[in-house]
């Protein structure tokens, strides 16, 4: 008698076709459709991550732009203030000078008394002899100086010629006597100095 080849085997539950249980079956590994599903999957993975680093690089390369700009302004501003601060000590300076040429000039009558005195054997000794030495060294710690001496170049930037003097003691054109003293203070000609000036015999 023959066999029943429609009887279920071992592996194959009773009553199931086995052509719908192929069909139903998950497709196998290698498959094209699930290979199109796992790079899609990937590449949708990859695309996050690549944005995030390109993010990442842009906002570094702002911060260094705005570090740099940072670092420029930091620089001009040190720079207005070193001019700052120059130009201020300057201005100081020129104040000070200008106080001290104001106070020489209404001390210049004092000045040429004392001058006269001591031209005259006055202030050899005694207690004047030691004001006038004290006035004239604080006038000179203040920057005061005086200038007008027999010999000098004549300059009429800082010398009035009063007289010409024909002698041959000094050159020509060269201060031959000393009528009143100039004073400066700094570069500031507080007044000129009365001279004569050389010239040939």
């Amino acid at each position: 008698m023959a066999e029943n080849t429609n009887e279920p085997t071992d592996n194959q539950p009773e009553g199931v076709d086995p052509l719908e249980e192929a069909f139903n079956a998950p497709a196998a590994e290698g498959h094209p459709e699930v290979e199109g599903v796992t790079d899609s999957g990937v590449a949708e993975d990859a695309a996050p991550e690549a944005e995030a680093q390109e993010e990442a690089a842009d906002t570094e390369s702002a911060d260094a732009q705005l570090a740099t700009e940072r670092l420029e302004d930091l620089r001009r501003l040190q720079a207005e203030f070193t001019n700052f601060k120059n130009r201020t000590g300057r201005e100081k300076e020129q104040l000070r000078t200008h106080v001290i040429a104001d106070v020489v000039v209404a001390l210049l009558p004092v000045i040429d008394d004392i001058d006269a005195a001591r031209n005259h054997g006055d202030l050899e000794d005694g207690p004047f002899a030691s004001i006038a030495n004290k006035l004239e060294e604080t006038l000179k710690k203040q920057g005061l100086e005086r200038f007008g001496t027999v010999g000098e170049n004549f300059d009429p930037q800082v010398h009035e010629a009063v007289l010409q003097q024909p002698t041959s003691e000094v050159e020509p054109d060269q201060v031959s006597m000393v009528l009143r003293n100039g004073y400066k203070v700094g570069e500031r000609v507080v007044r000129t100095a009365q001279v004569a000036v050389a010239v040939a015999e």
